[in-house]
């Protein structure tokens, strides 16, 4: 017989539960195993952030699930002797520094960097918290690590290429793609306290060197390097929150504008007060369309500082 739970006109995150409980109730999982944490949940069912959170917030309900600090979600079955989490984690030798850093970007990816925490990524890996200080200093010195490899994910061409546009054009390309599989680094970059993550050092000597030879003085390059750095970081900022949004919202840029901005322009009689605005087309605020339009301007306006031609 078919339970509430498990009915296909159910909201999805019950159908979630249902799927979990089954293998709770099958022995798949054993009282104090972990359950799968929102992020796998994500990319087992194809389900947004908040759907998943729901789905462990039902089973918690059910006298089902507890949450540990620090750990996770664990399983809690009444009337059965649980196995701690403590018991089952890996041993710390299995840790070294380039695991440590792939979790966290992965979680940072997934869920945004607010969301990475040592403790959270302690849980993720089946670690003490402790484990990760004998590799990391702490959450600031992780962040720096992730950074450098995501930078290093972007390598820019050598030899480089001809013409001082199609170089720095390149490295903002290489950047933007940098910055669109991994939504949270635009974070944690900063222009007033510069990133020295090797890596992103070495993108910054290349932008420089792509202007060798045009007669400029050192700070005139830099400044060139760090306003199209800059711009780029600038748009993506926008990244990770509209990641976030559709996340929770189960509805992307598009849809949304589609559904919000279409009433939000158009009055009861068909009219509207913002005239030139209705005359958009609404996905004209894509941020790839923003990025492409912004760096032609940028680049045009960098060539008037060229004393000569390249």
């Amino acid at each position: 017989m078919t339970s509430p739970a498990e009915s296909s006109a159910d909201p999805p995150f019950l159908r979630i539960a249902a799927e979990l409980r089954r293998r709770i109730e099958g022995g798949e999982l054993r009282p104090g195993d972990l359950l799968p944490s929102t992020r796998q949940i994500v990319r087992e069912f194809g389900v947004a952030m908040a759907t998943a959170s729901k789905a462990l917030t039902a089973l918690r309900q059910a006298g089902l699930a507890r949450p540990v600090p620090g750990i996770g979600t664990v399983v809690d079955t009444p009337g059965v002797s649980p196995r701690t989490p403590h018991d089952r984690r890996r041993p710390a030798a299995s840790l070294d520094r380039g695991r440590i850093v792939r979790a966290g970007s992965a979680i940072a990816d997934a869920e945004g960097l607010a969301a990475l925490s040592m403790r959270r990524l302690a849980a993720e890996l089946d670690v003490t918290t402790m484990a990760l200080y004998r590799h990391v200093a702490g959450r600031e010195q992780l962040i720096l690590l992730m950074a450098d490899a995501a930078f290093g994910e972007f390598p820019l061409p050598a030899p480089l290429p001809p013409g001082w546009r199609h170089r720095l054009e390149t490295a903002a390309r290489q950047q933007w793609a940098m910055y669109r599989r991994h939504p949270w680094l635009a974070q944690a970059v900063s222009f007033t306290r510069p990133l020295l993550a090797p890596r992103a050092m070495v993108h910054s000597e290349w932008m420089m060197r792509a202007l060798d030879g045009l007669g400029l003085d050192p700070a005139t390059s830099l400044h060139i390097h760090a306003c199209v750095a800059a711009y780029v970081r600038g748009v993506a900022a926008d990244l990770e929150s509209e990641a976030a949004a559709a996340a929770h919202s189960g509805i992307t840029g598009e849809q949304w504008m589609d559904t919000r901005g279409t009433p939000a322009l158009t009055g009861p009689s068909g009219g509207t007060a913002f005239p030139n605005l209705a005359l958009v087309p609404l996905r004209s605020l894509d941020l790839d369309t923003l990025f492409e339009f912004g760096l032609h301007r940028l680049l045009e306006g960098i060539a008037a500082l060229i004393p000569s031609p390249p």
